[in-house]
């Protein structure tokens, strides 16, 4: 007999998620729903307002990639008003997005998904001996890696734990036995994520230096960027140089050989396909390599099926949204431009379940050609390497001849996880390029770094990029110079959606039917394949009330 598990709220995420599952009398999921319990009311907000403000306003959709919505948001009225950038501004830009992905990829593997891989609690009964020389068999130079070290990693985590105050550790379900690692490869990883509190701080630096700060950078504008002083400064270049030297560090002897540390352990589950989901990919493409975005870091594509002989150029007038079960009012699916944002909350069943037959999220239903799409770092990676470039294709054969895991394997939980390692990899080694570039540009003469432009009585555009978790578009129209409608399809929106008029689950959904759980009131494993899409359901959903009034109260028990 089927049983309801409700998972409620996910956290180590950034926004409000639940997720509900059906499970047999294996403990197999067969069905899954996931909900955004929170509403997004940016679209409202931004109408009426000066296009030119939308970049500031939209990042205040989280705190976490602030830059990539500014960027999408600028992009989009870049677009609209036919401006192009001038090269210093484009490699500025790729300079602050490739700082946001190295603070992010760090964060996301250590302190938000880390704990689901990783079994403190066994770190401490293993011989810190045993852990050099398991951390000195994935890397021949391993971050911070001694006995003492590893025996001061284990008094702070033995404090922690006899305080009785665990902090970020609490709550866990250490000793269930989807958790593979063995002690030694515990100690290890542990220590790193205790290691890379203090890099990612460094990522973040790195960003503020050409942003301004961090979060919310300040220095992009329609038409260019406004830190000139800082791209003219030798010194400032050399910060930043500085400090990408040690993220590199940490990324290639502590990150990278984490993830196969845990490929190691957990490649049964790769080969397995557990937490595949619609293996269907989009990429919108990112880090442009010229001004006129025709070459990019990531390529753009669409994969189909887990089809990787074909990558299919991508039609955006096939990107529609629908709200079927979804609570807005509205009836079938429509792009973006021509997308609406008016709630219709009807709630959940008498029994407090989501209603899965009828409207139960605040996320809407993304498609792509009527297909539901992951995207994020797996989708950019998997579009690269079936595309054939060359550096891509370097890494994810690098990264299979280490693990002997097949190629197949990347359609699981762990290949996402391991995606994302890759592409930090990827976007380190680019990074001391860029800035070689900008200062090769500067020296020959062209220090523009902002093209005038003025805002039209109406038009319309898009801008899309590739944020750390995803394909990110923002669709803006103007009239009477002022924004008339705006809709923001964000990666979360795409990879959290509910199902479609079709009854199509979205990925979140189907990358659980099939998981067995080992105990059914720890569920580990559902947590884990939902972090490792690195959910951010604050861009997907908001709650805001312009007159600062309340529209809605909720109670946590």
């Amino acid at each position: 007999m089927a049983r309801r598990i409700i998972v409620d709220p996910i956290t180590r995420i950034e926004g409000h998620l639940r997720i509900e599952v059906e499970i047999d009398d294996n403990n197999r999921v067969i069905d899954a729903w996931s909900s955004a319990t929170l509403w997004r009311g940016f679209e409202q907000i931004l109408q009426g307002r000066d296009p030119r403000d939308a970049g500031l306003i939209t990042q205040r959709f989280c705190g976490v990639c602030t830059y990539s919505h500014y960027e999408a948001a600028t992009l989009a009225v870049e677009d609209a008003i036919g401006v192009v950038p001038p090269k210093n501004a484009r490699i500025i830009r790729n300079l602050i997005q490739g700082a946001q992905y190295l603070h992010d990829k760090m964060v996301h593997f250590y302190h938000l998904h880390g704990l689901d891989w990783v079994d403190i609690v066994s770190a401490l009964s293993a011989k810190p001996g045993d852990a050099v020389d398991l951390a000195r068999s994935v890397c021949e130079n391993p971050y911070n890696c001694s006995v003492s070290h590893y025996e001061e990693v284990q008094k702070r985590l033995t404090a922690f734990v006899q305080s009785g105050r665990l902090g970020p550790f609490a709550h866990a379900y250490w000793g269930n036995a989807s958790y593979k690692l063995p002690p030694p490869a515990n100690l290890v990883i542990a220590s790193h994520y205790l290691d890379a509190l203090s890099v990612q701080r460094v990522a973040a630096q790195m960003m503020a230096l050409f942003g301004g700060k961090n979060p919310h950078p300040q220095t992009l504008v329609v038409g260019g960027v406004t830190s000139v002083m800082d791209a003219m400064n030798a010194a400032r270049l050399g910060e930043y140089l500085y400090r990408l030297k040690e993220v590199k560090k940490f990324i290639e002897t502590a990150y990278f050989p984490d993830v196969l540390l845990a490929a190691q352990y957990y490649k049964d589950e790769g080969a397995a396909g557990i937490g595949a989901g619609v293996k269907n990919y989009l990429s919108y493409g990112g880090f442009p390599l010229d001004d006129q975005w025709q070459g990019k870091l990531f390529p753009r594509g669409a994969i189909l099926g887990g089809n990787l002989s074909q990558v299919y150029d991508i039609d955006e007038k096939k990107i529609t949204e629908e709200v079927t079960h979804s609570w807005y009012e509205g009836n079938g699916a429509v792009h973006p431009y021509e997308g609406e944002t008016r709630p219709d909350y009807t709630g959940f069943d008498a029994q407090g379940y989501l209603k899965g037959n009828e409207k139960y999220s605040w996320v809407k239903a993304p498609r792509y050609d009527g297909k539901p799409m992951e995207v994020g770092p797996l989708a950019r990676i998997l579009v690269g390497y079936a595309g054939g470039d060359k550096k891509i294709r370097e890494l994810v054969d690098g990264l299979i001849g280490k693990t002997g895991i097949p190629t197949d394997a990347l359609f699981s939980t762990l290949g996402r996880t391991a995606a994302r390692c890759l592409e930090a990899r990827l976007v380190a080694d680019h990074v001391e390029g860029w800035v070689y570039e900008l200062v090769g540009n500067i020296k020959a003469g062209d220090q523009r770094t902002w093209t005038r432009c003025d805002i039209p009585q109406s038009a319309q555009g898009r801008g899309m990029t590739e944020a750390p978790r995803g394909a990110l578009g923002h669709w803006i129209r103007i009239e009477n110079r002022a924004i008339a409608n705006y809709q923001a399809v964000v990666p979360s929106t795409w990879n959290a959606s509910p199902r479609d008029a079709k009854g199509q689950r979205g990925p979140y959904e189907e990358s659980l039917v099939g998981t067995v759980l080992a105990n059914p009131d720890q569920p580990l494993e559902i947590i884990r394949t939902i972090h490792s899409f690195d959910p951010c359901l604050a861009c997907a959903v908001h709650i805001i009330d312009p007159r600062r009034s309340t529209i809605r109260e909720f109670k946590i028990q």
